[in-house]
């Protein structure tokens, strides 16, 4: 194996995927709406200015919400738009292995919503002005939500290979992020709390993306929510190829 080889032509196709979206105004819409729920939310829902607190927890706590449905915006059209015009079948042709263009797919939308995250400084900004905030906490706020990202856009690009519809690859894709965001949330283990055993709880607990979240966002770079966030990304990723090997072999 040429680690080299593989290198370059993952970083070629990253580099196209990025001028893809951003040679057309729909990156530029994404970033925008981005924001401005980011900031609607955090000021305006959550009443930041009369919380009393000079933090961004206000601000964090409404990222999983909203990458529920705007990462697999994102993500349903990366395999879904190459079947759906028959691209798909060339580029499998082409000496680029399977492997090689899952990788350089997701990294191009990964580095696209980090770009997009990283626009949100003037919060942080508007924190530092208005207090004295843990930047440590901060710091680990962004890691766990380029993260929490990054495993949503791994579902959405294993979604996307399924179907040549972009809705019907938005939908799957929602509805799983929603499964692993609920495995989490209060109200749902409160009610599995009624009836299941303390271990089927925990395990459950365990699969949510919103334990590890949480725990990212209280400043502690726990390895173990790293791993667990590396770990569904590389099980989507595998996911994705055994679908594109599948296709390709057909």
């Amino acid at each position: 194996m040429d680690i080299k080889k593989n290198l370059n032509v993952i970083s070629a196709i990253v580099k196209k995927e990025l001028a893809g979206y951003f040679g057309s105004a729909v990156a530029y819409v994404f970033i925008v709406i981005f924001l401005m729920l980011m900031g609607y939310f955090t000021f305006f829902i959550s009443n930041f200015y009369t919380a009393g607190q000079a933090d961004l927890r206000s601000f964090f706590e409404w990222h999983p919400w909203l990458y529920l449905f705007l990462i697999p915006a994102v993500a349903m059209h990366l395999w879904a738009e190459e079947r759906r015009h028959g691209t798909i079948e060339l580029m499998l042709t082409f000496p680029v292995l399977v492997t090689e263009a899952i990788v350089g797919k997701f990294l191009a939308a990964w580095i696209f919503i980090g770009i997009a995250l990283a626009l949100s400084f003037p919060v942080v900004l508007t924190t530092l002005y208005l207090g004295d905030p843990d930047m440590g906490v901060i710091i680990s706020g962004y890691v766990g939500s380029f993260l929490l990202a990054g495993a949503f856009l791994s579902v959405g690009l294993m979604t996307s290979s399924i179907t040549r519809s972009q809705v019907i690859s938005f939908i799957l894709s929602v509805i799983i992020c929603l499964f692993f965001i609920l495995a989490g949330f209060a109200p749902v283990t409160g009610m599995i709390s009624g009836w299941a055993p303390i271990w089927f709880l925990d395990i459950v607990s365990e699969m949510s993306f919103l334990s590890h979240y949480h725990a990212l966002g209280r400043g502690v770079l726990d390895m173990r929510d790293i791993l667990y966030y590396g770990s569904v990304i590389f099980f989507m990723l595998c996911a994705n190829g055994v679908i594109l090997q599948a296709r390709k072999a057909s």
